[in-house]
């Protein structure tokens, strides 16, 4: 983490997703999983191994340019009351700093009980276009509009309603843009604007995935926000 800050300008944050052991409830039953697979996993949500095993080692290795911590939750067969209830006692014993954000895949979870948690402990939630997710809009929306901590994320990922194998064949070998998604630049473009207008910092994190290549993605991103001027306030 160190030598990866070294080379790092002035400024630049990074955002770490944390190891998938903290988020997963239940093992797949895959072969990466070994022996555990199908097993519950004792290490879900595990405010203090979170703490000792990544974010110590990354804040301290990365120093001022650690950047939000990405908690990515699967979907899986945790109900809403269990899920929320086990995430905010996890952020209740985790440090109040650095900086957290949550993504989940499963779009029951949206909802005023979510945003008022995730509100509660100042944690982002991470506006992810992704295959069985509404759109970043429809995110935004079902939220209330309204973020919910003094950063913001989003993550492009897949075009939505395609597989994550689909989006791998369709892209690969990423050195073009395969198919531009005009609704994912604009929504993005959109959070942006909010996102800055409120003063908050906004990471968006692009994804071979999502267009066929990343760099021109975050082109074409940039050039939607110097072309296109801000819309008025609704």
């Amino acid at each position: 983490m160190a030598h990866y800050a070294s080379q790092l300008p002035e400024g630049f944050r990074i955002c770490s997703k944390v190891w998938e052991e903290i988020t997963i409830p239940v093992y797949a039953r895959l072969p990466r999983y070994g022996s555990k697979g199908g097993t519950a996993n004792p290490r879900f949500l595990d405010a203090s191994v979170c703490e000792e095993l990544a974010l110590r080692p990354s804040v301290e290795g990365l120093g001022d340019h650690a950047g939000p911590f990405i908690l990515e939750f699967q979907r899986s067969s945790l109900a809403l009351d269990e899920f929320l209830s086990k995430l905010d006692r996890f952020f209740s014993r985790l440090p109040s700093s650095p900086q957290y954000a949550v993504e989940i895949r499963n779009p029951a979870l949206l909802g005023p009980r979510y945003h008022d948690l995730l509100s509660a402990h100042g944690v982002s939630h991470v506006y992810n276009h992704w295959s069985t997710m509404p759109s970043l809009a429809a995110q935004h929306a079902t939220l209330g509009r309204r973020f919910t901590a003094a950063c913001v994320v989003v993550r492009l990922l897949t075009p939505l309603g395609i597989s994550y194998a689909d989006a791998v064949e369709r892209a690969s070998p990423y050195t073009k843009l395969v198919e531009p998604l005009p609704r994912m630049r604009t929504e993005t473009a959109e959070l942006i604007r909010q996102a800055a207008a409120e003063r908050r910092s906004i990471y968006v994190l692009a994804n071979n995935r999502a267009e066929g290549n990343a760099p021109l993605t975050v082109h074409a991103l940039v050039d939607l926000l110097i072309s296109t001027p801000r819309r008025q306030a609704r």
